[in-house]
């Protein structure tokens, strides 16, 4: 993959009837000039002023937003998704994804999608925007993180009922999370030794067993064993107790055992700024903590916070893995 000279980032549209679009307009009028990217989408879809490309080094040149222009089947009507549409949203990531395949782009920064849309109609069968885009780049293995300056936290399991996580946090999949993990961290963060500190699944992380098995069992004999190869890692540790701001200070990414011991601290931290980050892609993936607001879509009150962030921090991990600053 022949890379960009400068990081280009492809926004995709997401659902053209949700917050995508009027984000894209108002992180480029606060980021122009500092992080070069470009939208993906109908150019009937955006109220705000464009400058058509043809391809993505003409976003350096643009006056307005840079858009390369995809056709979508229907108009789009705020708030009201078009089945018609379904099609046209799957399409643009492919897009993103072949153009940053092919080194045209650096990296893909991806606007929140209604995934019930796609999987009603238009044939999607995948969980989300994550599984698709593993697909897309031939890869099985790839790991969530929610990213701000505050805190770097994976969940191992996602979206799963609480009940099945013990079933679903296998020694298999707990390692090979660490690994994606810390391999992301010096690649893309740039830290060549990096600190993770490993929550345990129980209260007070089983309490010697009294709370709970799977520390002793599983997750204490693995951190053990990859700390015998080297990894940095802290754990297991009470989750109640480990994202305080002192504790942050002794790591450099958490991983969590399920989706909400995960979330809960970082979206307490940095609500409005959290970025959601594809570990374990061969290319960059980002995207806003957030999605697509139907409910305030074309009322123009949505908060840009989110996704610029997660353009900025597309840009940073581009310049990390092709050696700029």
């Amino acid at each position: 993959m022949t890379q960009t000279a400068l990081p280009l980032i492809a926004l995709t549209c997401g659902d053209p009837s949700g917050i995508g679009p009027e984000l894209a307009a108002a992180a480029y009028g606060v980021l122009r000039g500092e992080v070069p990217f470009f939208f993906i989408g109908d150019p009937k879809h955006v109220l705000a002023e464009t400058t058509l490309i043809e391809a993505p080094q003409d976003a350096l040149a643009a006056r307005h937003l840079p858009l390369m222009p995809h056709a979508f089947a229907a108009p789009a009507t705020p708030g009201k998704p078009s089945p018609a549409n379904a099609q046209g949203v799957v399409e643009v990531i492919a897009r993103a994804v072949g153009l940053v395949t092919s080194g045209a782009a650096s990296a893909v920064c991806t606007a929140p999608i209604s995934k019930k849309e796609l999987v009603d109609h238009a044939g999607f069968d995948f969980p989300g925007h994550t599984e698709f885009l593993a697909h897309l780049a031939g890869v099985e293995d790839v790991v969530m993180m929610l990213a701000a300056d505050e805190l770097k936290v994976v969940p191992a399991t996602i979206h799963i009922p609480l009940s099945n996580v013990p079933r679903a946090l296998t020694a298999d999949a707990l390692e090979t999370t660490i690994r994606i993990t810390a391999a992301a961290m010096t690649r893309d963060f740039g830290i060549a030794s990096p600190r993770i500190a490993i929550a345990g699944l129980n209260p007070h992380a089983g309490e010697g067993g009294m709370l709970g098995g799977e520390e002793n069992a599983m997750i204490g004999p693995l951190c053990d064993r990859m700390r015998a190869e080297g990894f940095d890692l802290q754990g297991p540790l009470p989750a109640d107790t480990m994202f305080h701001a002192k504790a942050r200070l002794g790591y450099d990414v958490a991983i969590a055992m399920y989706h909400d011991q995960a979330l809960i601290p970082i979206k307490t931290l940095a609500f409005d700024r959290g970025v959601n980050v594809t570990l374990g892609l061969p290319f960059v993936r980002t995207s806003p903590d957030h999605g697509t607001a139907f409910n305030i879509a074309g009322k123009g009150i949505a908060d840009p916070t989110s996704l610029i962030e997660a353009l900025k921090l597309a840009h940073r991990m581009a310049q990390a893995r092709t050696g700029q600053t």
